[in-house]
C-alpha cells in the first residue's frame, strides 16, 4: 500500500476524510532524501492506514500547496487536522522518527 497522491484540486476533500486527521509528505522525485525515506513511509502507510489518511504532495506538480503550508525543505511531513497544520517534521531520517512524531500527536 502506498500513500495517496494529493493535488490542489482534491487536497481538502482527501485530508478531511475519515476522522479528519492526515499525515502528508511533501516531496519531489529528484530529492535524494525523499527517495531514502520512501520505504519507511510505505511501512508507515501500511501501519497507520486505519487511523490516518496518508498522502503525498509532489511540490513540483503542486507548488501552491507547498506555499500554502510554508514548506521550504523536503521531505517535510505534516500532520493536518481540520484542514490546518498541527505539527511538522522536517527531513526525518528514520521510520522511528516518523513513528515518534505520529505518537506525539496522539495517534497510536
Amino acid at each position: 500500500m502506498t500513500a495517496m497522491k494529493l493535488t490542489a484540486k482534491d487536497f481538502d476533500a482527501q485530508v478531511s476524510r475519515g476522522n479528519g486527521e492526515a499525515l502528508v509528505e511533501f516531496w519531489a522525485p529528484w530529492c535524494v532524501h525523499c527517495k531514502r525515506i520512501a520505504p519507511a513511509m510505505d511501512k508507515v502507510t501500511q501501519e497507520y492506514a486505519d487511523k490516518l489518511t496518508i498522502g503525498r504532495v509532489n511540490i513540483d506538480e503542486e507548488p501552491e500547496l507547498a506555499r500554502r503550508f510554508g514548506v521550504e525543505v523536503i521531505p517535510t511531513l505534516m500532520m493536518i487536522r481540520g484542514g490546518q497544520a498541527d505539527g511538522v517534521l522536517v527531513a526525518p531520517d528514520s521510520k522511528a522518527k516518523i513513528d515518534a512524531f505520529i505518537a506525539q500527536k496522539g495517534i497510536q
